[in-house]
């Protein structure tokens, strides 16, 4: 039994009070925001019929999480945090509102809809910095680990049953009710963030959250090696290892042959963020981790060989028809050993930025795990749609998975401070 208990997630940031709040809030509000991820392209796509204005998205929804992800990440560093969550929260809720009024009246103008999800999109921006500085002064460093694998099991948990959830909901009750239904769960959300202590910065203050204060944040992090690096090896593990844009393609031509989706498409789709939440259970090791950078490393070479069979199980499902069943099996099955490699990199490199960051810095350096983690699968898709066009979907996904692994050993042997990184835990038999 005792066995079983260090397998399974590792809970003790939960005795927390104010982190629990925050997590149990997460569980619903997290649902909730998924309604609305699915609800805004539908409702672009139900006004306009156009693929092309539900791409707009993207641009709309990354450039403000771009901008307020860094700014953010200032403001963090020099108001209270707890006074930033409440007003972002509100924020949100009132955004949240506004979306359920616009449906409700029957809007069918884009560009209203578009404003309104950069203006979203704005208020997250800074949110999640300010949510992930608070972490450090809520758990001790040696359970920073566990909390990150707890967070991420809940967000990964929500972006597979909120998308199930609205396609349920939508024919029955309308877009209207996604989004009513995304403000009051941002309610709990509030509720806890209240309930907060005050949270002031904790060492020098900066002057001004300006364009000063985000540069000061790029140069602090130029001169932390081993901070820097916990963010160049994800980029290199999403730029060339996602291979989401390949995925309808994939779907139609190898497996299924569906254009308009099916049961291939909705596996694959969903195959990551399931083994994220699989991960996420079986994370009780990650709290016993010390070396945290030869972790991460290790992680994400797990990834890459990930997709390398995914990319090769695509290909003899496209030149065996016979396989291909079989083939839909062992790509979903890569899939999902990704996500759980990932879910526990993410968790490494979150505490590592945590925990090594002084705290009058700390949202600043969240600011652009922000923006890194936002841009990174942005720009895979862009890589991998253009690589799809000239190769091949499995090549480009295996050879994408093959750039992951020399990349990530090229720079563990560049910057062998990283991999060295270790914590210093206390004795947790008596914990």
């Amino acid at each position: 039994m005792s066995r079983l208990r260090g397998l399974v997630a590792d809970t003790r940031p939960l005795a927390n009070e104010h982190f629990r709040r925050l997590w149990v809030a997460n569980i619903v509000t997290v649902i909730g925001a998924q309604l609305t991820v699915v609800a805004v392209p539908a409702q672009i796509y139900a006004d306009t019929g156009s693929s092309a204005y539900v791409g707009l998205t993207g641009v709309f929804g990354l450039v403000p999480l771009v901008v307020f992800g860094l700014w953010g990440g200032a403001l963090a560093d020099v108001f209270d945090r707890r006074t930033i969550l409440i007003c972002t929260t509100i924020g949100l809720i009132v955004t949240s509102g506004l979306f359920w009024a616009q449906a409700a009246a029957g809007n069918t103008n884009v560009w209203v809809l578009l404003s309104l999800f950069s203006v979203q999109q704005a208020f997250f921006g800074v949110n999640q910095p300010t949510r992930s500085a608070v972490l450090p002064r809520l758990i001790e460093p040696e359970l920073l680990p566990a909390a990150n694998s707890l967070n991420m099991t809940v967000f990964m948990a929500g972006g597979i049953a909120g998308p199930l959830v609205a396609g349920a909901l939508i024919p029955v009750f309308g877009l209207e009710w996604l989004y009513l239904i995304d403000t009051l769960t941002l309610l709990a959300t509030l509720s806890a963030v209240v309930r907060l202590p005050r949270l002031p910065i904790e060492g020098v203050v900066a002057k001004a959250p300006g364009l000063r204060s985000v540069v000061e944040g790029f140069t602090y992090l130029r001169g932390q090696p081993v901070l820097m690096m916990s963010f160049v090896v994800d980029i290199i593990a999403m730029v060339f290892g996602m291979p989401r844009a390949l995925f309808p393609e994939i779907a139609d031509k190898s497996f299924d042959g569906n254009p308009e989706g099916g049961l291939a498409f909705a596996v694959l789709f969903a195959a990551i963020p399931a083994g994220s939440v699989i991960g996420g259970v079986f994370s009780g090791w990650v709290s016993r981790v010390s070396a945290q950078g030869r972790a991460v490393i290790a992680c994400i070479v797990v990834w890459g060989v990930a997709m390398v069979g995914f990319g090769v199980a695509v290909g003899l499902a496209g030149e065996y028809d016979a396989l291909r069943h079989t083939m839909l099996v062992v790509a979903v099955l890569m899939l999902v050993v990704g996500g759980a490699a990932d879910m526990a990199s993410a968790a490494f490199r979150s505490a590592m930025l945590q925990a090594a960051a002084s705290d009058e810095v700390r949202g600043r350096l969240q600011g652009i795990f922000i923006v890194v983690v936002a841009g990174g699968p942005r720009i895979a898709d862009v890589a991998h749609g253009a690589a799809a066009a000239s190769v091949g979907t499995a090549a480009a996904a295996a050879g994408g998975g093959v750039l992951v692994v020399v990349g990530t050993v090229v720079a563990a042997l560049v910057v062998p401070s990283f991999v060295r990184y270790r914590v210093t835990r206390p004795a947790v038999g008596k914990a």
